[in-house]
């Protein structure tokens, strides 16, 4: 893995710290990964074919994230871009995000050109992130968690933002089921932190419950064309 290079208050941790998840945390974790793999194996041959077929190159693809402690580690995914695009238009994209009050509308939804036919509706229901099971298994990840961010992202979080690494990034989390796109960014961070310092069994099961509709309910907004507008911070609904 390659190193970052970042300002001295920036720096990541270069050193690979063992992440400890709470017995019940892990437990519920790989229930879940048993009951995904199938699915994981399906939609990899699909894929393969798929990407074959309309995108010539590699199925999976690998990124550095910002997990737990600020660590950095490589995220899988299945490549829903034309191989070889260029991921600056999106870290300009969350630094406009950061410094604004509006939506976390992602550039999927202002004609994307780099995104490949047909994959725009896979990332919307997050199949995509299917493969990030085997960072799961790992223990760098866990079901439920905020998302792990890109290092450039970091590099422009406040002191008191960064706290959303205090709980193991996940697949899915208490800001993908509050309206995620809906929500600014500050929405995002400080429900990120708020689950990080509430974290149970009962709110992880309650998050995965929510999980399937809040992707639902993004598929149709992709399907009318809808771009979803940001509510205020007061509206957001209060988790029980």
């Amino acid at each position: 893995m390659r190193s970052l290079i970042l300002p001295p208050a920036l720096s990541l941790p270069t050193a690979k710290t063992q992440v400890r998840l709470p017995a019940w945390k892990r437990a519920l974790d790989l229930t879940c990964c048993l009951v995904a793999l199938p699915a994981l194996i399906l939609l990899n041959l699909l894929m393969t074919l798929v990407t074959a077929l309309v995108s010539p190159g590699p199925v999976i693809f690998r990124q550095e994230r910002v997990g737990w402690k600020g660590q950095v580690f490589r995220i899988y995914k299945f490549r829903t871009m034309h191989a070889g695009a260029d991921s600056r238009r999106h870290e300009q994209h969350v630094k406009e995000l950061i410094g604004s009050n509006a939506p976390m509308v992602k550039l999927d939804e202002c004609g994307e050109s780099r995104l490949f036919p047909g994959s725009r509706l896979l990332r919307a229901s997050g199949l995509d992130e299917l493969p990030q099971i085997i960072n799961v298994l790992r223990g760098e990840m866990s079901i439920v968690g905020p998302r792990p961010c890109l290092p450039a992202e970091f590099a422009e979080y406040l002191p008191w933002q960064r706290q959303r690494c205090e709980a193991v990034p996940g697949l899915t989390g208490l800001w993908q089921v509050s309206g995620k796109n809906r929500t600014t960014f500050e929405e995002m961070i400080r429900l990120d932190i708020r689950y990080a310092k509430t974290r149970s069994p009962g709110l992880d099961l309650n998050i995965i419950l929510r999980t399937l509709p809040a992707l639902l309910q993004q598929l149709e907004d992709i399907w009318r064309g809808r771009k979803a507008s940001a509510p205020s911070a007061h509206t957001i609904p209060p988790f029980e």
